[in-house]
């Protein structure tokens, strides 16, 4: 799987975030968007996800030597933010067994095993709604660490966490991580302290404003 980066920009309304990025991310392996609040981490990687369109520029993905459109990549891909929403009103059971209704797991890997791996195995059975925003965070990086999918996109994934919760990532990631294309939207090392390429988004700070009223 490779997904390749065509000169993309982001305007919110006159304002640029970014400008003319070209950069290919590569199965296996793990990279990290980096960069202060504010600069445009989390909107590339909804724009990597085809969750949002750039305003110029291109995503190309390659899967097995064919190049599936934005529609066909959504089953390849995998994805965890603090905005995300999740079904609060099911059990967490409940939401596992509604979410694999389109994902597969990983092999070896079924609901009851991803309950008891997540650590809240006590509140599976409750509503969502009633969990703390820790063990909401735990939910959120469970559906996505253990689909099945080659790719997968993590935005600032320890938030809420707790440093039991962050030890819990960081195994994650070590074991069900490996062969897959990982990549990591942050400005905290113990998110991203296994990516080993890093791209950082101030590198392309728009800082030629009439050039960027021309592309409109």
């Amino acid at each position: 799987m490779k997904i390749c980066l065509e000169h993309i920009s982001k305007r919110f309304i006159k304002h640029w975030i970014f400008k003319d990025i070209s950069y290919s991310f590569n199965q296996p392996g793990a990279y990290a968007l980096l960069g202060p609040n504010g600069c445009g981490k989390s909107t590339l990687l909804r724009i990597i996800a085809a969750m949002q369109a750039p305003s110029l520029g291109k995503v190309q993905y390659t899967a097995n030597d064919k190049n599936p459109d934005s529609n066909a990549i959504f089953p390849l891909i995998s994805f965890c933010a603090p905005g995300q929403e999740i079904v609060e009103e099911l059990t967490f059971r409940e939401f596992l067994e509604f979410h694999f209704s389109f994902k597969q797991p990983l092999q070896g890997i079924n609901i009851e095993s991803i309950i008891e791996l997540s650590g809240i195995k006590q509140a599976a059975d409750k509503p969502i709604a009633d969990y703390s925003s820790g063990m909401k965070q735990r939910v959120k990086l469970a559906q996505a660490i253990f689909s099945n999918t080659p790719i997968l996109l993590l935005d600032e994934p320890c938030t809420n966490l707790d440093q039991q919760g962050v030890e819990q990532y960081a195994a994650w990631i070590e074991q069900y991580g490996k062969g897959r294309l990982i990549i990591v939207a942050s400005n905290d090392p113990r998110e991203y302290f296994f990516c080993r390429e890093r791209l950082v988004l101030e590198d392309y700070k728009p800082n030629d404003i009439p050039n960027a009223r021309k592309a409109d």
